[in-house]
């Protein structure tokens, strides 16, 4: 009886003992779960009602809802520019059902959202800001301009022509975008959130670190990037190589690059919990801009180099700072 009864409390004392590791063990779980759920956002398209959410303010810009597209010819045109805003390779790209004179990406890659999300590069300010003088050409730029510009740099493509339908149709979505904004008002939220400068270069190896950290899930190792299943745009674009931007694209300047990775990558993240921090977005800023890029004629740009951004990383330069310092910093004297 006594032995008994010695094994019965030892059985109750590892039975208390395996009770309180297995309550340890879910509540660890439960703290790291969501700590992961939060962090790692899903890798879905986000809808346009992503932006709203993402807004912590009702200051924040919000775009107007795809049910106030007029149900008449001009709102055919803008949903014709919606959908080739959001599947421009399908319409463009190397198998363009259009015609082929893009390099695979589609504008939502960088636009998020299709040009609607919080600090995702939208299209908040394009109705009222256009026609704009722009420094890079020395120009006045309007909206039709603008776009072909983004083909060819961004897109790494060819022009479309001034009475292309498809021209017209983008034209007529991004003015639809911004169509409640004042004129002469520029909204909370619109474009990117700038990221503060580093007192040190940004540094690739670093930022080799960060994108196999950060991006490799989805651009891949080689930046090969992923397909869509069916097989004519990215779903995550390559981001070096010869299916990329060009060096002429707004991208290509460290600045562009690291306000936009640090508060909307990894895709899903929101500008108001960013995941990587300021160092980790400039150096995989650095990683991936010293990787090969499709070349550009940049001679007509910047006319007035005194107007080139101090990240502008070709010269001629108004200052005595090499290219070197004007690609990767610092950039602060």
């Amino acid at each position: 009886m006594k032995e008994t009864r010695t094994v019965l409390k030892r059985f109750s004392t590892l039975l208390g003992i395996f009770c309180g590791l297995t309550i340890a063990l879910i509540l660890v779980s439960l703290y790291f779960g969501g700590y992961f759920h939060s962090s790692v956002p899903a890798l879905t398209n986000s809808s346009q009602t992503d932006s709203h959410s993402q807004a912590d303010s009702n200051n924040y810009w919000q775009p107007p809802s795809l049910s106030e597209i007029p149900k008449d010819e001009e709102g055919d045109l803008i949903l014709y520019g919606r959908e080739l805003i959001m599947h421009t390779s399908a319409y463009l790209g190397p198998k363009g059902s259009v015609k082929p004179i893009s390099n695979g990406m589609n504008c939502r890659n960088c636009h998020l959202d299709g040009g609607t999300k919080i600090f995702g590069l939208n299209y908040a300010a394009v109705a009222t800001g256009y026609p704009q003088w722009r420094e890079r050409s020395g120009t006045m730029v309007d909206v039709e301009e603008r776009v072909n510009e983004c083909i060819e740099r961004s897109l790494n493509g060819t022009r479309l022509n001034e009475n292309d339908k498809e021209l017209k149709a983008m034209v007529a979505y991004l003015k639809w975008v911004g169509k409640d904004v004042p004129k002469g008002t520029v909204p909370l939220g619109v474009g990117m959130k700038k990221i503060a400068f580093l007192d040190r270069p940004a540094d690739p190896n670093l930022g080799k670190i960060a994108y196999d950290k950060h991006c490799i899930v989805c651009h891949g190792a080689n930046s090969e990037g992923e397909m869509e299943p069916n097989g004519q745009e990215w779903l995550y674009p390559p981001l070096f190589g010869e299916h990329t931007y060009n060096m002429g694209a707004g991208l290509y300047r460290l600045s562009k690059f690291a306000s936009f990775v640090k508060y909307n990558m990894p895709f899903g993240t929101s500008f108001n919990a960013p995941i990587l921090t300021d160092e980790e977005a400039w150096d995989v800023a650095a990683y991936v801009n010293s990787m090969p890029h499709p070349s550009k004629d940049l001679s007509n740009d910047w006319p007035d180099i005194s107007k080139k951004p101090v990240d502008h990383p070709f010269g001629p330069f108004i200052d005595d700072w090499s290219e070197e310092r004007h690609k990767y910093g610092p950039f602060t004297k």
